[in-house]
This record gives structure tokens, C-alpha cells and sequence, in this order.
């Protein structure tokens, strides 16, 4: 095979690797534990079907070297459903930076797993996408009635606006 030959077979081989360290480097990974304090508000407390809304606010810690979202503030809102001893939600979050920097997203949960999607964001965050799996990590006796505290912890990766 000649060497000219050779070099058009190689270019499809080079762009391919480009693109694909283009697109794994646009790629940041996120390890982090949120930590609440939840209001809860009944809107059926029956055993087998519970309703309820939630409130939560807490902070939020990094476990990964990059400390991606660490000492952001947070509030949750959401509606959830317990029956069968498994819950189903749908919550909406914010995240706040130290910098005062925004991130929105949504957080599904379907126990024991969570998804955190993000859909917006301000400053530095602006563009973002991606997002993670989830579970809750602990979780204590109310220390008031209804309300909950629990922590939970979250690996994905997420994506800037170039």
C-alpha cells in the first residue's frame, strides 16, 4: 500500500480520536453529599398511600478532588408519593454558590435511586447540563414534628456552554 494511501486511511483514525477527546475533556465529574433539614406537608398520611410536599434546605459538599458545587447553599421544593414502602417524587432545586452563581434542575426520585438533572444556570454555570445518580446516605428521627433530616449523596458529570 503506498504511503499516500496510507495517510488518507489514518485521517479518518486521527479526526475520530480528536472529536472524541474533544468531547470526553467538555465533560466534569461531580462526587457531592447535600444535607437538609425537610419540612414535610401531608396531603394524605394513610400507610399504604402517602402524599406529601417538601421543603428542604441545607448545604452541599464535594468528595471530588475538582471540589465542583462545594459549600453551595440549596432549597428543594417537590410532591412525592410513598406507597408499597417506595417513594416517587418529582423536586426542583437550586443550588447557590459561594459566588452567588445559580444552578436549577430537577431531582426524580424513584427509591432508592435519585436523578439530578440540571437545566440552568447563571455566572459560571450558565449553559449547564448533565447531571447524576443519587441516593440517600442517612437520615435521622425527626427532631420536630414534620420534618425530616437526611443527606444524600451524588456522582455524574456535568457539561458548560462553550
Amino acid at each position: 500500500m503506498s504511503s499516500g494511501k496510507r495517510f488518507i486511511l489514518i485521517i479518518p483514525l486521527l479526526l475520530s480520536l480528536f472529536i472524541f477527546v474533544q468531547f470526553a475533556q467538555a465533560e466534569t465529574p461531580f462526587d457531592i453529599t447535600e444535607c437538609a433539614s425537610i419540612t414535610i406537608n401531608m396531603v394524605s398520611d394513610i400507610k399504604e398511600f402517602m402524599v406529601f410536599g417538601l421543603e428542604a434546605k441545607g448545604i452541599v459538599f464535594s468528595h471530588h478532588e475538582n471540589k465542583a458545587f462545594n459549600n453551595s447553599a440549596f432549597h428543594v421544593v417537590g410532591i412525592n408519593k410513598a406507597t408499597g414502602g417506595k417513594r416517587v417524587g418529582d423536586n426542583y432545586f437550586k443550588f447557590i454558590d459561594p459566588d452567588g452563581d445559580v444552578i436549577a434542575g430537577e431531582i426524580s426520585v424513584v427509591e432508592p435511586e435519585k436523578t439530578m438533572t440540571f437545566l440552568y444556570g447563571t455566572g459560571k454555570w450558565k449553559g449547564i447540563k448533565g447531571g447524576g445518580k443519587g441516593t440517600t446516605t442517612a437520615r435521622s428521627r425527626p427532631v420536630v414534628p414534620g420534618t425530616a433530616q437526611s443527606c444524600s449523596r451524588y456522582t455524574g458529570t456535568f457539561e458548560l456552554a462553550k
